[in-house]
């Protein structure tokens, strides 16, 4: 494992704080803190990676690692254009009272963050409740969909996202990526430990994959009158942060339902609640077993990480930079169809990357798709 002083990263960090208390005292619990210090790409033990001029993306033909920044201008395709065949967009609301696998759950007191373990500074002390909500789901249809036929897709999670249909509208219309169907699911509230979001995304099984499987894409096709593809090689899963890992979560587990991921400052890092036994790292053991230690999936990624994403230094597990790096490094060693971006300047889930590059990574992870 990379070890870095963690003092350097507390001097690096301390204009940076979040407004939770950083220590605990004489074995009570503590609050958690997340620190953003700037990382160097070039860190001994990250993966080798070119460093491109500024301004410069990886063609979507290229796998490997690459850096790019530290200025972001957004794409030409993340704007709305004229003569550019538009699709419609689509929302509805799902209840929490017909979902037969997400019910509801909420953290006690949700405004609070969470406190540490004072025995186990790996893991959270919460509380939860059942609690009802409601989530938006937004559905994107191109002009070109000819009704009645089977349609590729992708799925994106903490929706509604009117940029990536934005961006499927120019991409489709240049012919870079195939005539596909955008769902852009909300998370059902809350975050981390305790809320329904984090159960939802950071939870390592595929039963985030069941839910969309069983609960959201056939309200989309009875809706929307549109006809979803079985094949998994016509099916994308995308996401930031923590519902980049349930991006992952969805094609590692379901490979039968899903090859190609589109992963920003994703959270593979131990924010998994409840504990699991056969995953006692959380999202940490895509990298640190499971992917290691298992046969090569079908799976084509992209993914990101910012030089100043997120740090917690309660414990060995909660460092994203640290993360995404022993992702892709693992994703090199087991011979995966990957492209690894770190942008410099720039943060947690940066709008800026984003509006810069979602075009290139959804032309990158489409790479080879034939219906």
């Amino acid at each position: 494992m990379i070890t870095v002083s963690r003092t350097a990263f507390l001097i690096a960090a301390v204009s940076v704080l979040s407004p939770a208390l950083a220590q605990s005292s004489s074995g009570q619990p503590a609050r958690v803190t997340v620190l953003k210090p700037t990382r160097d790409p070039h860190t001994p033990g990250y993966v080798k990676a070119q460093e491109l001029p500024d301004g410069q993306l990886p063609s979507p033909k290229q796998n490997g690692n690459f850096i790019i920044g530290p200025t972001y201008k957004p794409a030409p395709e993340m704007t709305a254009r004229e003569g550019v065949p538009h699709g419609d967009i689509h929302e509805f609301t799902m209840n929490s009272t017909d979902s037969k696998i997400y019910p509801g759950v909420m953290r006690e007191d949700p405004k609070l963050q969470p406190l540490i373990d004072p025995a186990d500074p790996r893991k959270i002390l919460v509380k939860s409740f059942p609690a009802p909500y409601t989530r938006k789901v937004g559905v994107y249809v191109p002009k070109q969909y000819v009704p009645g036929s089977e349609a590729p897709f992708i799925v994106g999670a903490d929706g509604p996202d009117r940029t990536l249909f934005t961006a499927l509208d120019n991409l489709i219309a240049q012919k870079r990526i195939p005539v596909m169907i955008g769902i852009s699911i909300g998370n059902g509230g809350g975050d981390a430990q305790g809320n329904q979001r984090g159960l939802e995304y950071d939870t390592m099984s595929g039963r985030y994959a069941e839910f969309v499987e069983t609960e959201v894409l056939p309200e989309v096709e009875k809706r929307f009158r549109v006809k979803l593809t079985k094949n998994p090689d016509g099916r994308a899963t995308t996401g930031c942060s923590s519902g980049a890992s349930a991006a992952m979560a969805m094609a590692w587990y379901h490979p039968d339902l899903y090859h190609r991921v589109l992963s920003y400052s994703g959270t593979y890092v131990y924010q998994q609640w409840p504990d699991n036994p056969e995953t006692p790292h959380g999202a940490w053991d895509f990298h640190d077993k499971l992917i290691p230690n298992s046969p090569r999936k079908p799976l084509r990624i992209w993914l990101h990480v910012s030089d100043r994403d997120n740090l917690i230094t309660r414990d060995d597990y909660h460092d994203w930079v640290l993360a995404n790096e022993r992702m892709a490094k693992v994703l090199a060693d087991k011979k995966y169809t990957y492209q690894f971006v770190f942008s410099k300047n720039s943060g947690h889930c940066d709008r800026a990357v984003k509006a810069a590059t979602l075009p290139l990574a959804l032309e990158y992870v489409w790479q080879g798709y034939r219906k």
